[in-house]
This record gives C-alpha cells, sequence and structure tokens, in this order.
C-alpha cells in the first residue's frame, strides 16, 4: 500500500508538472502572438513628421524616447533606448510604415524599464517591439495605442540597420556633461591622454558647461574627435546631481547617466570595436602594455569568451600635489593639472572599488554604470598590475596623511607627448577663446 501510494503520489506530481510546463508554454505563445505585428492600414505613404531631438517626450510626459535601433541578435526586433515612468507607463506600441507596399504595422511593445533604477521614479528602459516580417522599416513611431492616424505622430529614424565594418577601435563615452563644467586643463588633458592610448572617437553627452569648454569642444569637434550629443535632460525631468534617490522631488538621477550610457553602446555598436565607459575624470592606465589595443589584445586572447572587463577605480586626491610639472603656461587655465597628482589612496577595508568598463558593444544589452546588466558573454575583473583607473578628484579619505598616500608615477611614462599635445591645444583654444 505504501508503494502504491508513493507511486500515485509521483503519478501526480508528474501530471502537475506537465500540466504547469503545458499552461507555461501556452503562456508564452499567447505573449508572442500578442507581441506580433499586425496590419492595420494598407495603400498609404509615410507622412508623419520625423523626430530631430536627442529627447523627444511622448503625450503625458512619462515616456521619453532618445533613439531607435535595429537589433538581431535574437530577433528582428527595433530596440528603442528611452525613459519611462516605472509604474505609470504600462503599453506602448510601435508604428512601422512599410514601403513601398504601404501597409502600416502595429506592435505591442515589451517594455523592460533597467533594474539600476536606484528608487527614482523615471528610468533607462529599452521597448522592444518585433518588427514585421518582408520589412526592413527605415523608421518608427511610437503610441500608447493600437489606433490613431499615423500622420499625426512623430517619426523616428531607427539606426543600425546596415551592419557596417568598424570605422574606429576604441570610442569613449561620457555621460553627461553638466553643472556649467570647466575643468578645461584636465579635459584637454584626458583627451590627449586617450588619444595616445589609442581613442579615435569620443562622445560625450552634453547637458551644459562653460564658454571657454565651448571653446575646447568645438577644437575637438573640428579635429574630429569628438562628437557632441545634445543632453538637455532638465528641460523635462528634475533631475538630481546625485546617483541615489533622496526624497527631494526629483525624477530621475545623475542627470540620466545611466540611459545615455546605453544610448552612447547602440550609438556605437556598428562603428566601434571597442566602448569605454568611464568619466571625463578617469583614464584606463595600461601598466604592462603601450597602449589599449595590445591591452585589449592580451586580455581577449587571456580571456576567451569575454566580452566585458572591469577595470578597478583608484583615487589620486587632487588635494595632494607634487612639485614636478608646475608647467606655468597651464597656470591660467582653469581645471586641475593631473601630472602634478600622482599619490593615490590606499583601498579602504571592507569598501569594494567601483569598475569601469571597456566592452564589446555587439556583446552588450544592457549596462549599469560600473558593470553590465545583461550581456552575451562573460565579464572579467582586470588585475590591478595589468591596469587601473587613474581618477583625479576630490579625496574620498581626507582625513589620511600624506604618507599613507602610495606614490604612483605611471602617468609619467607619457609626460612628454602629453605635454607637447596639450600645448598644442591650447595654442590654438586659448587664442581663440581671447578673441
Amino acid at each position: 500500500m505504501l508503494c502504491a501510494g508513493k507511486k500515485s503520489y509521483f503519478a501526480a506530481a508528474v501530471c502537475i508538472i506537465t500540466v504547469t510546463s503545458m499552461l507555461a508554454v501556452s503562456y508564452l505563445r499567447i505573449q508572442r502572438l500578442s507581441h506580433q505585428p499586425k496590419v492595420i492600414q494598407e495603400g498609404r505613404r509615410c507622412r508623419g513628421k520625423i523626430a530631430n531631438s536627442t529627447i523627444t517626450a511622448l503625450k503625458g510626459n512619462k515616456t521619453f524616447i532618445i533613439s531607435p535601433y535595429f537589433d538581431d541578435r535574437e530577433s528582428k526586433v527595433t530596440r528603442l533606448i528611452g525613459i519611462v515612468h516605472h509604474e505609470d507607463v504600462k503599453q506602448l506600441y510601435c508604428w512601422f510604415c512599410c514601403q513601398p507596399n504601404g501597409k502600416i504595422y502595429v506592435s505591442r511593445a515589451k517594455i523592460d524599464v533597467h533594474s539600476d533604477r536606484f528608487g527614482f521614479p523615471y528610468g533607462a528602459a529599452d521597448i522592444v517591439c518585433l518588427e514585421p516580417e518582408n520589412c526592413d522599416p527605415t523608421h518608427v513611431s511610437i503610441h500608447q495605442s493600437p489606433h490613431g492616424n499615423i500622420d499625426q505622430l512623430l517619426r523616428f529614424e531607427i539606426k543600425n540597420r546596415k551592419a557596417e565594418t568598424f570605422s574606429v577601435d576604441f570610442t569613449v563615452c561620457i555621460s553627461a556633461m553638466f553643472g556649467n563644467y570647466n575643468n578645461v586643463l584636465q579635459f584637454i588633458q584626458s583627451m590627449e591622454m586617450y588619444k595616445i592610448l589609442g581613442v579615435q572617437k569620443v562622445v560625450i553627452y552634453k547637458n551644459n558647461c562653460s564658454h571657454l569648454m565651448e571653446k575646447v569642444l568645438k577644437f575637438y569637434v573640428e579635429e574630429g574627435t569628438v562628437e557632441i550629443i545634445p543632453w538637455p535632460i532638465n528641460s523635462h525631468l528634475r533631475v538630481s546631481s546625485k546617483w541615489h534617490f533622496m526624497q527631494d522631488g526629483t525624477h530621475i538621477g545623475y542627470y540620466g547617466q545611466i540611459t545615455a550610457l546605453n544610448d552612447c553602446i547602440y550609438r556605437n555598436m556598428e562603428r566601434s570595436k571597442f566602448v569605454v565607459l568611464n568619466d571625463a575624470d578617469e583614464i584606463i592606465l595600461p601598466l604592462k602594455h603601450p597602449d589599449w589595443k595590445t591591452m585589449m589584445h592580451s586580455l581577449q586572447e587571456q580571456n576567451p569568451g569575454t566580452s566585458v572587463f572591469l577595470f578597478e577605480n583608484h583615487v589620486f586626491p587632487e588635494t595632494v600635489s607634487s612639485r614636478m610639472f608646475n608647467i606655468s603656461s597651464w597656470n591660467t587655465v582653469p581645471g586641475v593639472n593631473i601630472l602634478q597628482h600622482v599619490y593615490r589612496e590606499p583601498d579602504r577595508k571592507d569598501v569594494i572599488n567601483p569598475r569601469k568598463m571597456i566592452v564589446d558593444p555587439r556583446k552588450v544589452i544592457q549596462t549599469s554604470v560600473h558593470s553590465v546588466l545583461h550581456a552575451y558573454g562573460n565579464s572579467a575583473n582586470v588585475p590591478m598590475d595589468v591596469a587601473l583607473i587613474y581618477h583625479c578628484r576630490k579625496a574620498l579619505q581626507r582625513d589620511l596623511p600624506r604618507e599613507s598616500l602610495i606614490r604612483d608615477t605611471t602617468l609619467w611614462r607619457y609626460n612628454s607627448s602629453l605635454i607637447m599635445n596639450v600645448n598644442k591645444v591650447l595654442s590654438q583654444t586659448m587664442l581663440q577663446a581671447q578673441k
């Protein structure tokens, strides 16, 4: 009897598992069908106005579209990088106009608010729509309803539709420049260090900066190094300069930094072999290699299948200076002279150093600031004896005496080229600034 009882329990368990699995498969199938594109109109031409702002508010001001990108890594979808209210936005629809047949398709979007929202009511979001078969739409419109007039909806150009060969090896993404940014000297030094290390493109999401900084940015744009993405997020939301929510009525943290970083990855997915996610006061300094190209070649050989490389942040306090490289012509330029700051803080007990990243953008799905949230492939922590982040900023351990700091002159290996290059930039930008 006991044996028979066990058999009946086993049979019941198998039955329950089978039914649950069938229901789950059925649910997923229904869910997928509900997201399939449906033809709602035929014989129409696409006449809607094309959106040309970096940040576009949808009706109701709860959803903000940055840009849509074609993504066929799993299925053929349009992935829109956006910002949404995490509770109030439940349904969105992609409207595709397929030419030349004139069919208009509507797809129900999957709204994926990124997990790193840090308590703010608004967060970065992927708005993902299946694309129609036998159609490669060039534009998409976003609406809260599957019904309406497409001519009244803004159209967004879908980027990355065509695969390209890499035009650059390294692109640095800086987000976001705000607070009337005026650390001119350190910015120029960082830019010239990036170029020495092998960077060909720097993308800056600019909210605002000083007049002199505008001159410097203009120089780098004309040189072809910098691409400026206007970032007027405070025209749409109440922004915080802090990364975590303070119950102060703000909507989104750190000027929407996470949204900008995700947009930068997708924007450069087809044109850059690697994307570097760090701030303007941070430089990834290789210790065993002369530049990033040789460093990354070595790291990839040692870490096959790895798409995300994380580098330890180390603070070099701007309050502790060396007497070396006190260059008089630089003293009139606002900002920090990083060559004079070669003392770094020791690691703090029980405090993990944050990391910044060099990633293969084609393998990243979602990123945060110090790690990726979803990616294909592995992540690897780069040992400190291979490279570290030189981060010259206000001290974190303010009470440490100088003798407790660690003298680290790695940066000085590049001093000759750096001084010469910075002087060239200053000679042109400062003369322009005086006109």
